[in-house]
């Protein structure tokens, strides 16, 4: 990421007291103009929690296409992005495998017979196979020498890697290749597994009219309110009998002046509740009316859920960063761009937007390859600057030739002030 660095510091304290489960049921907003990386900060935020914490994405006008209600798509998202982690102790055979014997009828009829020899630092005992284990150990190539796994419960059979007894100079091993120490202790273990799931889904799990194939299709729909209080109740006996604990996620909501009065009301109410997620907003709007109301507001949110927000606030960025962006972008595209041709660029982003920039890059990189050259030059950039109009030029137009649009509003001829369709 480039420039930016106060807010990305502010988000680096945000994302310290997510990880320490401190923050939960507040809200932060990212404001600032368009363009200046508010999205970018919050994918950060998401790509640093890791794969157990839940992050829920949405825009403020996804929920107005929906067939659901507006407070019943907030609830999925906000149930997407808490997590349960729950705990299970499971009995494993854990070891270093010595030999396979596995016996086929010379008919090539019949069920296979086979027997396998484990082996830790402290033992070794030989296992019958039957057909499904001998199918499963093929499956996973297993070969004697590597450290496996066998899940007594559902038969699972997992390669560690290959014991470090069997590494020798001449294998044939490739780069993936993992060694790892001969087991300590005793075959048989009881290991602790810790499955993480969002409480959405065991919503859906839950609905008897989608049930589980909900969660492949999409379509899970309205979930009664009476499922989601029997499932709080559970996870709570579950929170007391230490089995399972609450990992509290993210729900990113960009474009969040988009919410109208509604929802607002609701996410008040929502933050308040025990089981609530870190809600990350973002918007790029000033004082503007609140949607659904005729009240004006800061960012378009009331003022009740401002009280309640930290906000981030990000800044234009000045021309050394947009230069080093329009150059990562360009190494994105694999567009080979010359240093006038840069500056150029740069300079068109700092007169117009960021973004009519970026769309520039592509669009030259066009160019140059219909000339054949593999390197674009100030010539392409000039090129597609006068073929296609940023949105201060296409406003100078607009006025300049507004008699000939249709449906233009302009003052009236009469002197009244009010705007007069033509």
């Amino acid at each position: 990421m480039v420039g930016q660095q106060m807010a990305r510091r502010a988000a680096g304290v945000v994302l310290g007291m997510i990880k320490e489960g401190k923050i939960a049921g507040r809200a932060v907003l990212l404001a600032g103009p368009p363009g200046t990386g508010k999205t970018a900060i919050a994918m950060g935020i998401s790509k640093s929690l890791g794969k157990d914490t839940p992050f829920t994405a949405m825009a403020g006008s996804e929920i107005y296409s929906l067939e659901m209600s507006k407070t019943e798509a907030l609830t999925q998202a906000i149930r997407k992005s808490i997590g349960i982690r729950i705990k299970e102790e499971t009995e494993i055979i854990e070891g270093e495998v010595v030999e396979i014997q596995v016996e086929r009828p010379a008919t090539g009829v019949g069920a296979k017979v086979g027997k396998l020899t484990l082996k830790t630092t402290e033992m070794e005992t030989v296992y019958d196979l039957g057909t499904k284990m001998i199918d499963a150990l093929t499956k996973e190539k297993v070969q004697s020498g590597d450290v496996i796994t066998i899940d007594k419960a559902t038969g699972k059979i997992s390669r560690i890697g290959r014991s470090f007894t069997r590494a020798r100079d001449y294998d044939a091993t490739g780069p993936q290749t993992r060694f790892v120490q001969c087991p300590e202790g005793e075959l048989q273990k009881r290991k602790e597994v810790v499955h993480t799931v969002s409480i959405h889904e065991i919503d859906v799990i839950n609905s008897r009219t989608h049930g589980f194939l909900a969660l492949f299709s999409g379509d899970t729909g309205e979930i009664k309110p009476e499922v989601r209080e029997q499932i709080n109740t559970k996870i709570a006996e579950w929170r007391e009998e230490g089995k399972a604990e609450i990992s509290p996620g993210v729900l990113f909501i960009d474009e969040v002046h988009m919410l109208d009065i509604e929802c607002f009301s609701f996410l008040n109410r929502a933050l308040e509740d025990e089981m609530a997620p870190v809600v990350i907003m973002a918007t790029n709007r000033g004082i503007t009316n609140i949607r659904g109301t005729n009240y004006t507001s800061p960012h378009g949110i009331p003022i009740d859920l401002l009280d309640r927000m930290i906000i981030i606030s990000t800044s234009q960025y000045r021309e050394s960063e947009l230069r080093e962006i329009l150059k990562i972008r360009c190494e994105e595209e694999d567009c080979e761009l010359s240093d006038d041709a840069l500056t150029v660029l740069t300079r068109i982003a700092m007169e117009t937007s960021l973004r009519y920039a970026i769309q520039l890059i592509t669009l030259a990189g066009l160019v140059s390859r219909r000339r054949k050259s593999n390197e674009v030059e100030i010539e392409d950039v000039k090129k597609v600057y006068s073929l296609f109009l940023d949105e201060g030029r296409s406003t100078q137009i607009l006025s300049e030739y507004q008699d000939q649009y249709l449906y233009d509003q302009k003052p009236d001829v009469g002197g009244s002030g009010e705007p007069m369709d033509l």
